[in-house]
């Protein structure tokens, strides 16, 4: 009588078998809670979340804006002209062009891309022409007048 016995090893040449079927049950998910192999998944998933945004440039930081230095005041009309009231601090004094600028400076970051129509100084309570007894008066706020582009 002869004995013939089966085995259902893998042969010593193909040690990959065992690590495939592995790695498909990590991606289908395959494993109970509290498992070794279901702690080494979320190990894997939780060393992703966290070093991921070192290594790859995800591009989502926020735009940096520099903190708006005054208070604004901001309404429209029925035409779509907006009306700012800025506040003199906020503005340098110099010629028209330069005031302009600075306006345009404050403005812009808040409502986009506008021209300024037209902008006149507010003097302090000295008179309505800004001189008081003394011949002087000081700029208490600008009121600009703009349109969006």
């Amino acid at each position: 009588m002869h004995r013939v016995e089966l085995t259902t090893a893998a042969p010593a040449s193909l040690p990959m078998n065992g690590i495939w079927p592995t790695i498909r049950s990590y991606i289908f998910w395959q494993h109970e809670r509290g498992t070794l192999h279901y702690d080494i998944m979320v190990t894997l998933i939780l060393i992703f979340v966290f070093l991921s945004p070192r290594v790859i440039n995800f591009n989502d930081k926020p735009i940096s804006r520099s903190p708006h230095p005054t208070e604004l005041t901001v309404t429209t009309d029925a035409e779509g002209r907006l009306s700012y009231q800025i506040a003199a601090s906020a503005i340098d004094p110099g010629d028209d062009a330069s005031v302009r600028d600075q306006l345009l400076r404050i403005i812009e970051p808040i409502s986009g891309a506008v021209t300024i129509v037209s902008y006149e100084a507010v003097f302090d309570e000295k008179g309505a022409d800004g001189k008081g007894a003394d011949g002087k008066g000081k700029v208490q706020s600008y009121k600009v007048l703009a349109r969006r582009q």
